[in-house]
């Protein structure tokens, strides 16, 4: 047959390619506009950029969101911190376990997370009645979700968890619902939950001090001062910036200021559990209350009783040791983005700095024996607690 009465060859698959479709064509100012945008290395930049240019967002934006992220600020703030539905006033949760119930066994451990006050409370009792080697510590840090969480840098010591919920729900009995809170104080041989209500805590470590007798004579809930001791304590908690008014807050610093310039501590020359609770207040306040939760009328240093008083307990043996203004910082503003959405820490105040903090107080003179001394008595009463700074 002869060659040209062959069929021709089948296409081949390339010449059975459709071209591309040509390229629309852009306006040349179009396409100056992507060229940046292109570049940049942020999305949502970009994408602003290519919707309103370096304008502001349209006004009907900027509303949907206003109104988006108040509404879910509110939904927040009422689970994170709930609130009287009268006065609009921070309501703390009860404890679910608020009272040490029985004789728990001698194997304990205490779980505590540094930003908070309360856990700072049972921490510092800890500390000042010479308890670390009796009860062991875990450290809990806040998660990006808000709980009370372990890293590798800060583990659970006792069972390894990444969550203080799991050390809650893994109590024999079971069960477990509500906020996992801390301090927490748990029974490692019954596994189960001791007590997580913070001054409840303070007083029991107190009677396990006096029986074990690693208090070196320190005694922070003695018999005489246990009703004056629960008045500053309640008064104390209640005053607390997040608690109250900034009006009524102010005026218990000053009623707090006028009392202390012509006393040592709350309770004359003792320290106690009154004096514990209204210093894990007070060392937050300049650092986080005054700015975050807007309590700038006046800062602390500026009352000189009271950061005079802050500083004296502050120098005490083993209380510096328990005051990490990092991690009450990042556990404020980093972790409660409802009120810092940007997650900006801010740069620690000079008065809460650790050199501040260690300059002389000149308290000692408020003491009964001093006055006594310098009177020519030489009878007053002895202080049970002394200031590294002495």
């Amino acid at each position: 047959m002869p060659m040209w009465s062959q069929p021709p060859p089948p296409p081949s698959s390339l010449q059975l390619r459709r071209p591309p479709p040509p390229l629309p064509h852009r306006p040349r100012r179009l396409r100056s506009r992507l060229s940046p945008i292109a570049a940049s290395q942020d999305p949502l930049t970009a994408l602003s950029r290519l919707l309103w240019g370096r304008a502001l967002p349209p006004s009907q934006l900027v509303l949907a969101v206003r109104h988006g992220w108040t509404a879910a600020w509110g939904l927040l703030m009422r689970q994170l911190a709930p609130s009287d539905p009268a006065t609009g006033a921070f309501t703390r949760t009860p404890s679910r376990f608020p009272a040490v119930v029985g004789t728990p066994s001698a194997r304990l451990h205490l779980y505590v997370g540094l930003p908070c006050p309360w856990a700072h409370r049972a921490l510092l009792v800890r500390a000042l009645l010479g308890l670390e080697r009796r009860l062991p510590l875990s450290v809990a840090v806040p998660g990006d979700d808000g709980a009370w969480s372990f890293t590798p840098d800060s583990p659970d010591a006792l069972y390894g968890k990444r969550k203080l919920r799991e050390v809650y729900a893994s109590a024999r009995r079971g069960g477990f619902e509500g906020r996992a809170s801390v301090p927490l104080l748990w029974d490692a041989e019954r596994r189960e939950v001791v007590c997580n209500e913070s001054i409840e805590i303070a007083k029991f470590l107190c009677d396990l001090a006096a029986a074990d007798g690693s208090a070196g004579g320190l005694d922070l809930w003695p018999p005489e001062l246990r009703q004056d001791i629960d008045r500053w304590c309640g008064f104390a908690q209640s005053q607390e910036a997040y608690d109250d008014a900034a009006g009524e807050l102010f005026a218990a610093l000053d009623r707090l200021e006028d009392h202390l310039s012509g006393s040592r501590y709350l309770c004359g020359d003792t320290l106690t559990l009154a004096d514990v609770c209204l210093f894990t207040t007070l060392v937050r306040f300049d650092l986080v209350y005054h700015s975050l939760f807007r309590c700038t009328r006046r800062k602390l240093v500026e009352y000189a009783s009271l950061h005079a008083y802050t500083r004296d307990i502050y120098q005490m043996p083993g209380v510096a040791g328990t005051c990490d203004m990092a991690a009450i910082a990042d556990g404020y503003f980093g972790a409660l983005f409802p009120l810092n959405p940007g997650g900006i820490l801010p740069l620690v105040p000079a008065s809460c700095s650790p050199e501040a903090l260690l300059e002389p107080h000149g308290r000692e003179a408020l003491s009964s024996s001093a006055a006594a001394d310098a009177g020519g008595g030489g009878n007053g009463r002895q202080l049970e607690a002394t200031s590294a700074s002495n």
